[in-house]
């Protein structure tokens, strides 16, 4: 278990770095239920990760299945998903985060918050192929179904733990933690600009790596 989270570690600092998610809970923080609004956008986000995984698990574990040696086709999926990341890191090299982006919403309630969270991870395609990544590597461990649950709902709550800073803050310091978060935001911003690529070149690379080693000498990196 020891080995699989630290495989799956560079895999979610790559996949935590959601500009989007943070802008939109501090946009959260503007309106007159902070907390309650910004809560709910990272639960909604949540809910729709951890059930994503589970149907993408399942869905691999069909696909296997039905193949008479399943474990090659760990290592296309890996091969696969570390091509994408490659073509999303070049691709996002020298972009900056879409202002135009962030939901425009009149009067926003939990629920509103809680929807537009999930559908934040919806359409994060670009983000979600970490997660891919991170579904193969718990499949590749072997695990039983509830170790295997247990690692995937660990996951979710690591990767939502960063953005509970919005709300702890929100708690800490009422009103006056709103330009503190808009600080704080736009410097997310900047990092992500030039983290984003680095790290899922690097996550794209090790598993592209991890796949031809596999398909050559028939031993994987992990």
């Amino acid at each position: 278990m020891l080995e699989l989270w630290v495989i799956l570690t560079p895999i979610l600092l790559a996949d935590v770095v959601n500009p989007v998610l943070f802008a939109f809970m501090v946009y959260a923080v503007g309106t007159d239920r902070p907390l309650s609004n910004s809560i709910s956008a990272l639960l909604g986000h949540t809910a729709a990760y951890l059930s994503f995984g589970i149907i993408l698990a399942l869905s691999f574990n069909i696909i296997k299945a039905g193949l008479a040696n399943p474990k090659p086709v760990d290592y296309i999926i890996s091969l696969i998903v570390g091509i994408l990341l490659l073509w999303v890191a070049w691709r996002s090299r020298s972009k900056t985060a879409d202002k135009k982006d962030k939901p425009q919403v009149e009067e926003l309630t939990p629920l509103k918050s809680f929807t537009i969270g999930a559908i934040i991870n919806i359409i994060g395609l670009p983000f979600a192929l970490p997660y891919f990544a991170a579904v193969d590597q718990i499949l590749k461990a072997e695990l039983t179904v509830t170790s295997s649950v247990i690692v995937l709902v660990g996951y979710n709550l690591l990767y939502a733990l960063p953005f509970l800073v919005v709300p702890v803050l929100v708690m800490m310091m009422g009103e006056n933690s709103r330009p503190v978060l808009a600080r704080i935001n736009e410097k997310v911003d900047r990092v992500s600009t030039y983290l984003m690529p680095l790290l899922l070149g690097f996550v794209g690379m090790a598993l592209v790596l991890d796949a031809l080693l596999y398909f050559t000498s028939g031993k994987g990196l992990f």
